[in-house]
């Protein structure tokens, strides 16, 4: 049995369905995410299990036992919050005893919890301190450890680092990962960063206007997109989408409407004149001046029409020849070459028949 049971679960606000017939299933020692666009119902559903809103219909279960009857303060879980929100008149060991001093903890045995709490965090040495006294990184691990320092079942985190400027975000997303091995306590995360959740993720569940679109693994959420919204929220993607013209050994032709006819790996099932669309990532598409006669692969022309370096890779907008405009990606293997090719350049792209993914429409 799963550690955390979401069942058939909906919460209204009037007329519209924040979170709508929500079933899921957390696993112990997960890292478990909720992504999706702002107003998809992620936070709503945090919200629920913490105990902070109700569901109007369906159950959430915790290690066996419905929480309906249970108030935030006696449900084992915590929430870290984006705004941190520490006390700040009170030192960081203070913030940390807080919770431990509301549930009863008796003080002689307060500073043994409060330093190995620290420790976990890696923040030995700076109990004395204040708040205002840290960075930003700083005051989201005093939260992290103020959090733990229950050893709670579950541990909410509602877009713990979306106030963190990119490099400490980077950082602090890998002190996520080896402090949930290390506790391992369950952690259930919210963000609506595709990129965060990704790395962050043992599963990930996809959510959009109240409902799960797709609950998986990461590699697969990006690789095998159930949607067509999965499929375009996920990182960048080419959507290629057209009638079928044919399918015949696990291969689909379609008529994509501004690049032609293209092949992709299809179910069997695909019935000639279905609709279909082809989720295709830019690092797929080989870029070159042309492609050797005969190749099997598909091959569309077409000129440059942007660029953007980025570094290691260069990603392009490369307008066809019927008027579409396709995205890919290309690694700069030179340092300090900018660019293979320029703008205006005519180029011919390439993919492999099974590069891309099949979704019906």
């Amino acid at each position: 049995m799963a550690l955390l049971e979401i069942q058939g679960v909906t919460r209204r606000f009037g007329d519209f369905a924040a979170v709508d017939d929500v079933s899921l299933a957390v696993e112990s020692g997960e890292f478990f995410t909720l992504l999706g666009p702002s107003g998809c119902g992620k936070t709503t559903l945090l919200r629920m299990i913490a105990g902070f809103d109700l569901p109007d219909a369906g159950r959430i279960v915790l290690d066996g036992r419905d929480l309906a009857a249970s108030p935030p303060e006696r449900r084992p879980v915590r929430t870290v919050f984006q705004s941190y929100a520490l006390f700040p008149h009170m030192t960081v060991e203070g913030n940390v005893a807080f919770p431990l001093q509301m549930a009863g903890v008796p003080a002689s045995g307060m500073a043994a919890k409060i330093a190995g709490a620290l420790e976990d965090v890696r923040l030995t040495g700076f109990g004395k301190r204040m708040p205002h006294e840290l960075s930003g990184g700083q005051r989201q691990r005093v939260a992290l450890a103020r959090a733990l320092v229950t050893h709670p079942t579950v541990l909410l985190l509602d877009e713990p680092l979306a106030a963190l400027d990119a490099k400490l975000r980077e950082e602090m997303q890998i002190e996520l990962i080896n402090l949930q091995k290390e506790v391992g306590i369950t952690f259930v995360y919210v963000t609506h960063d595709q990129t965060e959740a990704l790395a962050l993720s043992h599963r990930i569940a996809v959510m959009n206007r109240g409902r799960v679109e797709q609950l998986d693994e990461p590699s697969r959420i990006y690789g095998q997109p159930a949607t067509r919204f999965v499929a375009d929220f996920i990182g960048q993607c080419n959507l290629l989408s057209g009638p079928v013209l044919d399918c015949s050994g696990g291969v689909a032709s379609l008529d994509v409407d501004g690049v032609g006819v293209i092949r992709a790996a299809a179910p069997a099932a695909v019935a000639r004149g279905a609709r279909g669309t082809v989720a295709l990532r830019p690092e797929k598409i080989r870029i070159a001046a042309s492609v050797p006669a005969g190749s099997p692969d598909n091959h569309v022309r077409g000129t440059v029409a942007d660029l953007l370096y980025m570094g290691d890779v260069t990603v392009y907008k490369v307008g066809t020849e019927r008027g579409a405009r396709l995205e890919a990606l290309l690694a700069n293997s030179q340092s300090g070459r900018a660019q293979f090719f320029e703008v205006g350049d005519a180029v011919e792209m390439s993919w492999a028949v099974d590069a891309g993914h099949y979704l019906a429409e």
